[in-house]
């Protein structure tokens, strides 16, 4: 394994979060990461060393997550009937609260969360994730106060049950 192999692979715990954050289905994130390092070492001649390998990686791994959107919009996805299952959802507070956290991201136009997601879960700087997303360092910032706001407009508090709500107590004089 060569210099550039190693650093590679030490990048594959951080595209595989980042990839499940971006799909949240563990199989097509594991295809993600998959088509991201098979470009990778097949084009690893490519990546100047002046720039993070993490960056580079990531940037493909963002181009790839693109093109497959692009794809499945022109042929429709299908789920066969024995696939499908009826369950219902766990009904833990900790659960739902990342289902809430979950579908809010969701609801987040997509060019916010993929920047979200790479500042707040993957740590790069607004000038690296500038670079993954190949746009200037004032949209990523645009695009970081707008997904900030639109997070903290949802007020996801409201939604808790009244058991776990936070219980102010009063001295009785």
């Amino acid at each position: 394994m060569d210099d550039t192999e190693w650093l590679i692979a030490r990048e594959v715990p951080g595209l595989r979060r980042y990839a499940r954050a971006l799909v949240r289905d563990r199989d097509r994130a594991d295809d993600l990461v998959q088509e991201c390092l098979e470009r990778a070492l097949r084009k690893q001649h490519l990546w100047r060393r002046i720039g993070s390998m993490r960056g580079w990686l990531l940037k493909i791994l963002y181009n790839v997550h693109v093109n497959l959107i692009r794809h499945h919009r022109r042929t429709p996805e299908t789920t066969p009937l024995e696939d499908v299952s009826v369950t219902q959802p766990a009904r833990q507070f900790g659960h739902m609260q990342l289902q809430e956290m979950a579908r809010a991201l969701d609801d987040l136009p997509a060019s916010q969360r993929e920047t979200l997601l790479l500042v707040v879960l993957e740590g790069l700087s607004y000038e690296e994730a500038a670079c993954v997303l190949d746009v200037p360092i004032g949209t990523v910032r645009s695009r970081m106060s707008r997904a900030r706001e639109a997070l903290q407009s949802l007020n996801l508090e409201e939604t808790r049950p009244a058991a776990v709500r936070p219980v102010t107590l009063r001295r009785v004089k």
